[in-house]
Parts: C-alpha cells; sequence; structure tokens
C-alpha cells in the first residue's frame, strides 16, 4: 500500500534565547498518492497557530487538530487533493531544557553564564522543533532559514547560502539545500560560536563556544585522516561541501551524527593538555571515527525501518575502532576492542531479559541502558565475526556495493546480506539470520574424545535454562603439540555438535582462536585448562587470547559452572603478565568479586588483587614517562585505583601524594589525574570535599570536571557521603549527574543507603533525562539491592506497571541482582 511521502521542507526559524521561545514556520511539500481529505504529521509540545494548503500561488486555510497522546497533528484540506501538494504550518514552541529537540545549552565562561540553542531529534524529536514525518523511512531534502541577533552565530547540516541584515537589528541566515535524508539527522543551532577550520575540498571546521575552540586542533587534525581513510574504503566522496564538530556543553548522549554538523559533548571534541588523558584522547578519536561513519551508514544509507537500526550504530562502532587503529596501530584498539565492546555485549546479552540485534517491532526503538549493549556493542562484535568469516577484502567490496546500491535511500538486514553473498560466495545470510534475529548467544563446550575435539552448543545465560537455539559458529582451534609446534584448525559449526579432528598427540587447545568469534567457551578437560595456564604463563599465546581464557573462566563463574576459588587460583598463571587487555580484564573482573565478596571472600580477592597489581606498578613504574606505550599509560590509571581499593599502602601513598600536589594548586599528569583523584576523595575528608565542589566551578575543561564527578563518588567518610548526596541532585549539572551516582554504586561504603536515597529522592531522579535515569537505575538495583531483594522486587512489581518505558531496564536490573544474590550465597561456603 503507498502512503505519503516528504519531498521537501522549507523550515523558518527565528529563535529568543532571552524569553527561551521560537516561532517557525515550515512550508512541506509532499507526495500524496490517492485522494485524500486530510493528512496527519507528526508533532510535539509545539502550538500550531495555522495551517494553509498551497496551492499554485493561492494559500487556503486548513481546519488542524492536534492529539498530544499520538503526537499527532491532523490537517483537513478544505478540498480532496492528491499528487504533489503543499502545506504550510505556522507554530512557536519552547528552546526547552530537556537536551532534547529544540533546547538550550548552557555553558560558564570566565564566569560569565551563556546560552546557545541547539537541536538533539534521535530518535523522534525532530517533532518538537517542525511539525514532520518523523521517521526513518521518510526521507526528504531541507532549507534552514534562521533569523538571530547579529552577534550570534546560527549553523545547520550545510553550508551558508545567504547572510542578510535585517531592519530590526537581526539577521537572515539561510543554508543550502540539503541531500534526501531523515528528520532526524536534521541540526540547527544559534549561540556565541567560535570556529577553527581546516579549508580542502571539503571545508571541515571545529566550533564551540569562545575561549574553548582552540582545544579543538586535535580533533580537527584526526578529523581529516579519518575522512580520507573513509572516502577510501567506502568508495563514495563524502558528500556534502563541510563538515563540523560542535561542542556542546549540554549534551545528554555522546555525540550525534546528524549529516554535516556532529554534535558532541565538550570532552569528546576538545582537548585540554593538562587533563586529557591517553584514555581521553582514545575515546575521542574513536567518537569522532564512529559519528564519521554515520555520514555513509545512517545519513547515506538510511534504515528503511527502527528494527534496521543497527545498520548504523552496528557499523559505526565497527569503524569507529577500524579507523582509529588504521592509524594508530600502536594504541591496539582492537584489543580494548574486545573488553570495552565485546565484553560488554556478552555480559549484555547473557540475562534472559534480552534482545535481538534486529529488535522486533519496527515503529519505536529507544536507545538505552537495555538496549544499546546490543546494538551498538554486540553488533559491531558479530560484524568483526562476519568480517573475519568472508575476508576483510570481501567484506570492504560488499559494504561498498551496499552504499552504491542503497545511496540516498533505505536498506534492511537483507540488502546487505545481499551484497555480502554476491562479493564474497559465501551463505552469508543464512548464517547471520540467528546472529541478529534472535536474542541471546552460544557458549561452546569442548570435550576431548581421543584424537577428536566434541564441540556442542548452547544459549548461554548467567541464570541457566534450557533452550533449543542453535547458530552457526565459525570456530577456529589452535592445538598445541609435545614438540612445541602448533597447528590452527576451523570449521563452522552448524547443529548442536560435531567433533573436530586434532590428532591423538595434541597437548592442548585453545578455543576461538583470536578471539574473533562472539560466544563463550567451556572446557570440560581439567588437563587441558591446566596445559593452557601453562602457555599463559610460558608466553605462547597471544594477549588476546590470554585474555579470553580467564575472562571465559570468569563468565562460567558468574553463571556457577565455575568456582571463585577456580579462577583465582588460574590467575597464579598471569603472575607475569605485561599487556593492557588482559590485565584490564582481571582488574575489572576482581572488583566485581570484590563488591559482591564479603568478609574472607573479599580479603582473599583484594590480596590477589593487591599482589599483581603491585608487581605491575612495581614493572611499568607509578609515575608516567614521555616514550611509554599507549596502553601502558592507560593500564596505570586504571590499577592505581584498583591497588589502592585493594589496600596497596604503595599505590595509596602515591597517589595521597601527588593529590596534595593538586591541593596546591599544582599539576599531576593528565594519565594518573583520574585515580590520584579518586584516592584523595577515598582518604579526604569535608575539606577535600569542599576543594573538589570549588574546583569543580571554576575548572574550564570537561575533562577535569569528569575526573572529580568519578572521585566525589570514591569518599568513604560518611558525613561527606551525606553531602555528596546533595551536591549530585542539587549542583551537579544535568548532563553529568549519572555519573558519580553509578560511582556510588560501587562504593562499598555508599551501597548500604543508596536504596533507601533512591526511594526518597524518586520525584527528583525521575526528572533525570529518560537515558539517564534508566543509567541509574541499572547502576543502583544489582548491588544495592543485595540483603534486601524481596523489598527491591515488590516496589518495581507495582512501579514497573507505573512506567512502562522503564520496563526492560527494570527487568535487566532485578535479573542482575538475582545473580549477584545467588553468587553472594554460593560465596559463603568457600
Amino acid at each position: 500500500m503507498s502512503e505519503t511521502r516528504p519531498i521537501h521542507y522549507k523550515i523558518h526559524l527565528e529563535p529568543d534565547l532571552a524569553k527561551f521561545q521560537f516561532s517557525g514556520k515550515v512550508e512541506l511539500r509532499l507526495e500524496v498518492p490517492t485522494l485524500a481529505s486530510e493528512v496527519s504529521l507528526n508533532i510535539l509540545d509545539l502550538a500550531i497557530w495555522k495551517c494553509r494548503l498551497m496551492d499554485q500561488g493561492r494559500e487556503e486555510i486548513c481546519g488542524f487538530s492536534v492529539d498530544p497522546l499520538k503526537e499527532e497533528l491532523r490537517i483537513l484540506f478544505p478540498r480532496a487533493v492528491s499528487g504533489e501538494v503543499a502545506v504550510a504550518i505556522d507554530y512557536v514552541g519552547e528552546i526547552n531544557n530537556r537536551m532534547a529537540g529544540f533546547y538550550r545549552s548552557r555553558s560558564v565562561n570566565n564566569g560569565r553564564e551563556k546560552y546557545a540553542a541547539v537541536t538533539q531529534f534521535e530518535e523522534s524529536d525532530a517533532r518538537r522543533a517542525f511539525p514532520c514525518l518523523d521517521h526513518p523511512r521518510m526521507k526528504a531534502t531541507f532549507e534552514v532559514e534562521m533569523v538571530v541577533e547579529r552577534g550570534l552565530t546560527a549553523l545547520s547540516n550545510t553550508a551558508v547560502a545567504e547572510e542578510k541584515p535585517l531592519e530590526d537589528g537581526r539577521k537572515l541566515v539561510r543554508f543550502e539545500k540539503t541531500p534526501k535524508m531523515s528528520t532526524y539527522l536534521v541540526f540547527f543551532g544559534v549561540g556565541e560560536f567560535e570556529f577553527i577550520q581546516d579549508p580542502g575540498e571539503v571545508l571541515l571546521r571545529v566550533a564551540a563556544v569562545p575561549g574553548r575552540v582552540e582545544q579543538g586542533k586535535y580533533s580537527l587534525e584526526f578529523l581529516r585522516k579519518a575522512l580520507t581513510y573513509c572516502e577510501g574504503y567506502y568508495g563514495i566522496p563524502y558528500p556534502l561541501s563541510k563538515l563540523d564538530l560542535i561542542a556542546i556543553a549540554d549534551f545528554a548522549f555522546g555525540a550525534m551524527e546528524n549529516w554535516g554538523a556532529i554534535t558532541f559533548r565538550e570532552n569528546l571534541v576538545l582537548h585540554d593538555p593538562d587533563s586529557t588523558s591517553k584514555a581521553g584522547e582514545e575515546r575521542m578519536c574513536v567518537v569522532i571515527a564512529h559519528e564519521l561513519a554515520h555520514q555513509w551508514f545512517g545519513n547515506l544509507v538510511t534504515p528503511e525501518d527502527w528494527k534496521y537500526l543497527w545498520l548504523n550504530e552496528s557499523f559505526a562502532t565497527f569503524f569507529g575502532y577500524g579507523v582509529v587503529d588504521h592509524y594508530y596501530p600502536e594504541w591496539e584498539l582492537w584489543e580494548h576492542f574486545l573488553q570495552g565492546q565485546t565484553e560488554t555485549a556478552m555480559d549484555r546479552d547473557a540475562l534472559h531479559e534480552t534482545f535481538a540485534i534486529e529488535i522486533p517491532g519496527g515503529e519505536h526503538v529507544v536507545i538505552n541502558a537495555s538496549t544499546a549493549p546490543i546494538i551498538y556493542n554486540k553488533g559491531g562484535s558479530v560484524l568483526r565475526q562476519v568480517e573475519g568469516y568472508v575476508g576483510k577484502e570481501a567484506f570492504r567490496e560488499g559494504l561498498r556495493l551496499y552504499l552504491r546500491t542503497y545511496q540516498y535511500g533505505c536498506a534492511s538486514s537483507h540488502d546487505l546480506w545481499e551484497a555480502l553473498e554476491k562479493v564474497s560466495a559465501k551463505p552469508v545470510s543464512a548464517m547471520m539470520s540467528n546472529w541478529i534475529g534472535q536474542p541471546g548467544f552460544p557458549m561452546v563446550t569442548v570435550e576431548r574424545e581421543g584424537g577428536c575435539l566434541r564441540l556442542s552448543q548452547e544459549r548461554f545465560t548467567y541464570l541457566s535454562a534450557p533452550s533449543e537455539q542453535e547458530w552457526l559458529i565459525p570456530i577456529t582451534v589452535r592445538v598445541f603439540y609435545g614438540d612445541g609446534q602448533t597447528r590452527t584448525t576451523s570449521t563452522l559449526l552448524e547443529s548442536k555438535s560435531t567433533l573436530l579432528d586434532i590428532g591423538a598427540d595434541a597437548l592442548a587447545y585453545k578455543v576461538n582462536d583470536g578471539q574473533s568469534g562472539f560466544y563463550r567457551v567451556q572446557y570440560r578437560d581439567e588437563h587441558n585448562l591446566r596445559e593452557l595456564g601453562k602457555q599463559v604463563s610460558g608466553g605462547a599465546l597471544p594477549s588476546v587470547d590470554r585474555w579470553g581464557i580467564q575472562d571465559d573462566l570468569y563468565a562460567m563463574v558468574k553463571r556457577g559452572d565455575a568456582t571463585l576459588e577456580e579462577y583465582l587460583e588460574f590467575l597464579s598463571h598471569y603472575s607475569g603478565e605485561k599487556a593492557s587487555l588482559p590485565l584490564s580484564s582481571i582488574a575489572a573482573n576482581l572488583q566485581h568479586a570484590f563488591i559482591l565478596g564479603e568478609g574472607h571472600v573479599r580479603e582473599r580477592v583484594s590480596a590477589m588483587g593487591r599482589t599483581l597489581f603491585e608487581k605491575v606498578l612495581e614493572a611499568i613504574g607509578y609515575e608516567p614517562t614521555d616514550r611509554e606505550r599507549h596502553t601502558t599509560s592507560i593500564l596505570r590509571d586504571q590499577i592505581l585505583w584498583q591497588a589502592a581499593l585493594f589496600g596497596s599502602n604503595k599505590a595509596e601513598e602515591f597517589c595521597r601524594d601527588r593529590f596534595s600536589l593538586l591541593l596546591k594548586d599544582q599539576k599531576v599528569p593528565p594519565d594518573i589525574q583520574k585515580s590520584v583523584m579518586q584516592v584523595g576523595a577515598a582518604c579526604g575528608g569535608r575539606e577535600t570535599f569542599e576543594w573538589f565542589v570549588g574546583k569543580m566551578k571554576s575548572s574550564e575543561s570537561e575533562h577535569e570536571r569528569m575526573n572529580m564527578l568519578v572521585a566525589v563518588g570514591c569518599f568513604k567518610d560518611p558525613e561527606v557521603l551525606d553531602r555528596v548526596k546533595r551536591y549530585v541532585l542539587e549542583e551537579v549539572p544535568d548532563r553529568n549527574k549519572f555519573v558519580p551516582i553509578g560511582v556510588l554504586s560501587e562504593n562499598l561504603a555508599a551501597i548500604p543507603f543508596l536504596w533507601d536515597w533512591y526511594r526518597a529522592n524518586l520525584q527528583v531522579l525521575e526528572r533525570f533525562h529518560p537515558v539517564h535515569y534508566e543509567r541509574v537505575i541499572a547502576a543502583l538495583v544489582p548491588i544495592c539491592g543485595l540483603g534486601r531483594e524481596e523489598e527491591v522486587r515488590n516496589f518495581f512489581q507495582d512501579y514497573r506497571d507505573k512506567q512502562e518505558k522503564l520496563k526492560d531496564v527494570i527487568n535487566l536490573s532485578l535479573e542482575r541482582l538475582e545473580i549477584h544474590s545467588r553468587l553472594r550465597r554460593s560465596w559463603k561456603s568457600l
């Protein structure tokens, strides 16, 4: 059945930053396939003045009605019309403070408070700024014009076509027509923006509030490199004449891929040499590359429906790492991908309360604490598996074919698989249908049967339950032999179980060689696990495989198929470990066990972590050096805090000494700033807290402020923690309130009171940005509900019925609570 579709929008806006209001007029040309007496558009929080039908220079007044619940504007034509139809709508709206739609962003520069008005439309908030058909497949062209104060700068997706003064002291800024695109990618903004730029065939710019734009040089230099890579890899030039990276003070997410006008949190695009760490630089580059990849995956080729949103986010996640790795291979980005993306995805997808990558429904998909790890992290990890299956060259050529075929249009998952199959001649669609079309992921169980391995699959969940699900799993095995030789063999597991010949003389075997497969591995042969431990300690395995063995083993602990003692004993093989990836994973796993454990279990975990991390710190040094590896710098900042948390006097004394320099207004290296601040807070009292409050107000660096927000969640003093609770809700900017709350949820001194604090401040927390409030629930409930499980479940039984949009995050949080409760009970007997 054909449907009414948009052809072109002309949007006129007059924002008033003094009153936080705007007036607007949209002229919309539509293609109406059959005679119709009305048309429905999406609208939210806008007041409509009048609607008109435009026909050959004539204007005819239309009736209209607004349904707030359906977010719908019905325009009633004076007569039935069809074909190309033009309507004009006058309206007014609020420049709101919700970080959605057309909203205000507050910044402070040299003590002066300033506001900008900017937009954030994904997934479906364009309707808050102009009446539209607010769905990704409803692509059209756009012309935007704004009337603003002469001292302000207006920005949009495209370059300025015309700027002229008006008699009332304002100016009209008109922008070039856009390519055909979706409403969620439209951007417009106005404020006191300054630019630095890199002229070229495509003009590249960084925009920021006055006084900060010079901090955009690092991002601008990387953007030029990344654009060169993307244009070469995808085989299609970037289609606009300019591309802006825009720093926004108040921003709910990390960044947003608006075509030609990418918006960011300040700390993800502005580089401060005094507080941006190596980890911060890496994060900036990955996010810039992620958003740049969207200019092709999402903007040029758009998902046909929201269920195919993964075609945007999974590719952007994948290329966010791939682009950076191309220019900085020494950063070992694909190793960081395993811990940051694959591990995060597996931990989320190991719950019964999960989703398929291709989320069913289609009309609306909310990116939140429940869905994001699946759409972004799991999707990117599965694409890495696909690349390994078809080969790098076939993968690239398949993507080029896909982009050429569907540019300026819409596509589905099937369209992608078809392109990859055509190039690779492999059954990609058959393999991928169960990876993206069903929830969960597999565990491959491995048993030795003479000279063969019995490989069996089942769905991996922490709370085990029968499942008939199957996947087509590409499996690669590294086999070790007694003479020191190794051999790699591969198979495609197409059923519940299969045999793989490795030879009777095989000494040991490592399944998922290189960790490219998205599955857990369980070894039923204890002798093999012992032999793999020897390979770990002897350095015969690459760091990715050393990571995979211990991380899979800890996953089995969480599932109940291995004991915590078995995991801690296996870690003895890592006593000489120097690589960042396995050590970062071990640190995360030990902290998880430390928080859940009690009494002697916590002491045992602390002793293990303290011994291991002190040894690592002695080897790499407590103080950063100019010529050390990028990965070493990132690792130190993590394990300095971990070592102190686990009771290392050396680590604590070092951090307290460096923190004393900060109290004297002296500097510490950016690569240890966060851990030094964390330890300083953990050891500090009221005066230390007041220093953080004052420093937070005076700091001009969002990187430094983020470090301080993490640190204030680490205080242990009960009186100070009471002050922290009030400070977070009353003084921390809305965009960042969730940050210290997440840290508090892992602070042993804070955990006992956080559930009561949550209940007492429920109405305040509910006013957070929806995504931030979901993060609060996901952080607090699984840990702070321990010991009061029945009370927590009873509360959410009623609350979930009243808050339908929170159902998914509540369910996953309660399931995590159940997993943690079971683990804590089982560890009491250790």
